[in-house]
Parts: structure tokens; sequence; C-alpha cells
């Protein structure tokens, strides 16, 4: 499971990373493709926090549910 939160945690500072620097481009010089950029890398950030919210839940009740049967 450390393998998958350090991917997870990579992922996900790798879209907000460039979703703030978009944003700040946004903010300084009024470009519109740096807010639909930023926009962008936010929603994607907002996917994968869910999808590793998810596999976290759910492999526990896998786990838990193994641990029950055996």
């Amino acid at each position: 499971m450390r393998f998958f939160y350090w991917s997870m945690a990579v992922i996900m500072l790798g879209t907000l990373l460039p979703s703030a620097i978009y944003m700040g481009v946004y903010v300084f010089t009024g470009a519109d493709e740096a807010l639909d950029r930023a926009r962008k890398f936010w929603n994607f950030l907002r996917v994968f926090t869910l999808l590793a919210f998810n596999i976290t839940v759910w492999g526990n009740v896998a786990v838990g549910v193994w641990q029950l049967m055996h």
C-alpha cells in the first residue's frame, strides 16, 4: 500500500502544482487559456483524489472480508 500512497501523492501533486501555476498566470495576465488549463488540471486533481479515496476504502473492505473468511 505504501507504493500506492506514494504514487497517488505524486500524481495529485503533479496536477495540483500546474493548476496553481496556471491560476497564477491567469490572475497576473488575464489569459483565458490559462484559466481553462487551471480548471482542467483542477478537475483531474479531483478525479485522482476521489479515486485514491475509493481504492483505499474498498481495499480495506476487501481485506476485512478476506480476514473474516479465513
